[in-house]
């Protein structure tokens, strides 16, 4: 089929992994809609997309302020357009929130969910593309991780992922004709080369490189590092970051597979270098970048990190033919881009 008669739905599209695989779709000549409630991101995002793409293609683009755990809002969307696949971001995911407010995530990630699928199902669209996550390893027993792991989250967040991953595969087993790719990200990171896209956490962030980011700009005044005491090369925990260019790269590819193959089943891919790189190295590699010291307090490790996880890359490559192009410089490089020109955000300094 031809991508540019082709209509995706992007649940969660206005967020950080979302906005930049709506850029890389647009590009690739799909036509995209996107529902987001703003939970976690902000319609200026949508502004900035359609920016980066120009005024003739961001007419392939709408976006509908919605949320998917209300059904009426799906029942508005998939009744008023044909859409010819899902990818579906939309979801709450801070690990340590999920252990606090574990209903906020069952009512985000697992209610909403059932919802688009039953929608989906109802108006004949079962081509979908899940964005899961690595934490369905839990804390792996060997690394590299490989897809046919056995799976065993370790906090509600993760649970979530792995529960819509068994409901993904039951609604395949129940119905043949529906084809789900499962994409199982490792740490994205970076930003749009442009500096106009990149990740905008509310509140503390979670995630290394936004805190990072924010200590570099003043909004933050130390690096909390989380365990200085691992088996690993200099004591800090070691992961699996990935540049969110090549992520969104990933789900284009995905999603070409979803259109060429009929005999895809519900499988699953993980999306990462293949490469571990420490929480130290990592710091060491923004700071270069970015000409900043960044001052770190070491603390105690978090309960539930594990010591080191990093993907297996041969099975997305060999099958969607995907591969991660970036590595952690031109992260760092662009990440700081994104932070110099918008130390605040989307948002004006408040």
């Amino acid at each position: 089929m031809d991508s540019s008669k082709q209509t995706i739905l992007v649940t969660g599209g206005a967020g950080f992994i979302g906005t930049h695989t709506v850029v890389q779709l647009i590009t690739a000549g799909f036509r995209v809609s996107i529902i987001d409630n703003l939970d976690n991101a902000v319609e200026v995002a949508v502004h900035r997309v359609r920016e980066l793409v120009g005024p003739q293609l961001s007419k392939n683009l709408d976006f509908h302020l919605g949320d998917i755990r209300n059904i009426d809002d799906l029942e508005k969307l998939f009744s008023q357009t044909k859409f010819d696949a899902v990818i579906h971001f939309a979801g709450l995911k801070a690990v340590g929130e999920s252990v606090l407010k574990p209903f906020r995530y069952f009512d985000n990630n697992l209610i909403g969910s059932i919802n688009l699928y039953k929608v989906m199902d109802k108006y004949n669209c079962k081509k979908l593309v899940f964005s899961s996550s690595a934490t369905v390893y839990g804390q792996p027993e060997t690394i590299p991780c490989v897809e046919d792991f056995e799976l065993k989250a370790v906090n509600p967040y993760g649970r979530t992922k792995l529960f819509l991953e068994e409901i993904a595969r039951d609604i395949h087993a129940a119905d043949a004709k529906w084809r789900i790719i499962l994409l199982r990200y490792f740490n994205p990171v970076g930003a749009h080369e442009s500096g106009t896209l990149g990740e905008d956490p509310k509140g503390i962030p979670n995630n290394l490189m936004p805190y990072i980011q924010q200590v570099a700009v003043g909004r933050m005044p130390e690096l909390n590092v989380y365990g200085h005491d691992y088996p690993t090369r200099d004591g800090s925990a070691i992961r699996d970051y990935i540049h969110v260019m090549d992520l969104a790269d990933g789900h284009v590819a995905a999603l070409r597979k979803l259109f060429k193959a009929d005999d895809i089943g519900c499988v699953a891919y993980n999306l990462g270098t293949g490469c571990g790189t420490s929480v130290l190295e990592m710091v060491a590699a923004f700071e270069k970048a970015s000409g900043q010291k960044i001052p770190m307090k070491l603390c105690p490790r978090r309960p539930g990190d594990a010591t080191a996880v990093y993907a297996s890359t041969t099975k997305a490559e060999k099958e969607l033919g995907w591969k991660a192009k970036y590595g952690i410089e031109e992260m760092c490089r662009d990440q700081w881009k994104w932070a110099s020109q918008n130390p605040w955000g989307y948002q004006a300094r408040p």
